[in-house]
């Protein structure tokens, strides 16, 4: 017997969601392909989290509907749970314990078969494997992210929930985990992401959506979106390097 992908992994329609007298969402509208990475732009209180927090089922919504790998979030969240794991804004890893350790422990917990040899291959995958045996207190915030990253593909769920993955990190530690990020969706795992990031989205994104004020502005892939604006200027200038050609340069040639 096999199992039928649906055709959308995450679909929400209408999602609104007050406290008190703030109204958060205003009636958010999104459709999230299975295998893809979505991306959910916008500034500081656009209300990104908080539609995380309702498709995680750790939230109710006042009005609309979501499901979530098939299930509903208000009818079926333990199904829901089942199929997903979410990563806040930060790394959930006990620094007391090694990077393998964390990974173990965390695969008793969900029961997985073989423990051990699923850390083993998420160490690999991320590459961590000479970083395993070490406390994660040593790590660098790139590594913690990762490894936090990591721990959320244990059981293997079906969609991951990524609230802002890089706040707070350095420029290297942002492009790792955009590499870890698109392994996971690889993968065939459903990668929706929250950033107010936009080089972020744009890097990563198969389809981007842009949330104002509790509203999703637009919806479409990069090329789409650019579409919006009128066409380009053809000018010729002179190129200078960029901050980021200069952080990159100077940091590996004293690698």
């Amino acid at each position: 017997m096999t199992t039928k992908t649906p055709p959308t992994a995450i679909l929400v329609e209408g999602l609104e969601k007050s406290f008190d007298d703030l109204h958060v969402l205003r009636g958010v509208d999104l459709a999230v392909s299975p295998g893809s990475i979505f991306a959910l732009l916008g500034s500081n209180g656009a209300g990104k989290t908080t539609v995380i927090r309702i498709l995680s089922t750790l939230l109710r919504a006042d009005a609309g509907t979501a499901t979530v790998a098939g299930y509903d979030v208000a009818s079926r969240p333990a199904q829901v749970r089942e199929s997903i794991s979410l990563t806040g804004q930060f790394a959930a890893v006990d620094e007391i314990l090694t990077g393998r350790e964390n990974l173990v422990l965390v695969a008793r917990l969900r029961h997985v078969v073989a423990p051990g040899a699923v850390a083993d291959d998420l160490l690999a995958r991320f590459s961590l494997t000479e970083a395993g045996s070490r406390r994660v207190s040593t790590y660098s915030g790139g590594m913690r992210r990762r490894l936090d990253i990591a721990m959320s593909l244990i059981g293997s769920p079906e969609v991951i929930f990524l609230d802002e993955p890089t706040t707070g990190l350095d420029p290297q530690a942002r492009i790792e985990v955009w590499a870890a990020v698109k392994e996971l969706a690889s993968s065939g795992t459903t990668v929706l992401l929250t950033t107010q990031y936009l080089e972020e989205a744009e890097h990563l994104a198969d389809r981007i959506a842009i949330l104002h004020e509790g509203r999703i502005l637009v919806d479409g892939t990069l090329a789409e979106l650019k579409a919006l604006l009128p066409p380009a200027e053809v000018e010729y200038v002179e190129k200078q390097p960029t901050l980021e050609d200069v952080f990159f340069t100077l940091t590996k040639e004293r690698a």
